[in-house]
């Protein structure tokens, strides 16, 4: 079976080797990672700046602006590659102003078990995402980029679980127990 760390190696060793290669052009489906990651990404800053209106939890608020910043470093860094590699960049939806937690009706304010479950959800998408472009990438540059990127979600997904378990709001599917199994 492949050791994970030594993928990563040979990775780092092919794009140390291919740097005094002319870069390849881009095809189709890396413009289309780069171009769906950088709008999903922007967008899921909308909702983290939403929650960050709802809430009044420390502790959410203080996840809330590491994920945000997390965010932020992402959307600067691919925005710079597309610049410099002469992709366009999406039109997105624009920041949302600051406004107070108390002046949200109930019936439209999210809870936090709400919030929190919204960033789990969204930190699934985007691993997914960084696999999927890292995976269908052929120039290197692009490939470390997303892995870089998966990595980032990796490290910050398991400080979102031990809030979420330390709550009680990790929702977790049934457990199965095939027939015949012994009885806990």
């Amino acid at each position: 079976m492949p050791n994970p760390l030594e993928a990563i190696w040979n990775n780092l060793k092919i794009s140390a080797d291919n740097t005094n290669e002319p870069k390849s052009p881009f095809h189709v489906i890396e413009v289309g990672d780069c171009w769906k990651y950088v709008t999903m990404v922007e967008e899921f800053l909308r909702y983290e700046e939403m929650a960050l209106n709802t809430t009044t939890d420390d502790e959410i608020i203080e996840m809330l602006t590491d994920v945000v910043k997390l965010c932020e470093t992402h959307i600067k860094k691919i925005s710079q590659f597309m610049k410099n590699e002469g992709i366009p960049l999406p039109d997105v939806t624009s920041s949302k102003p600051n406004s107070e937690s108390k002046e949200i009706p109930l019936g439209v304010k999210l809870t936090d078990n709400e919030i929190a479950n919204g960033i789990a959800f969204k930190v699934v998408t985007c691993l997914q995402a960084c696999a999927m472009g890292q995976t269908s990438a052929i120039r290197n540059d692009i490939g470390m980029m997303f892995l870089g990127f998966y990595l980032d979600w990796s490290t910050f997904g398991p400080t979102l679980k031990t809030l979420m378990r330390k709550r009680g709001w990790l929702k977790v599917p049934p457990y199965y127990y095939p027939p015949g199994s012994p009885k806990l």
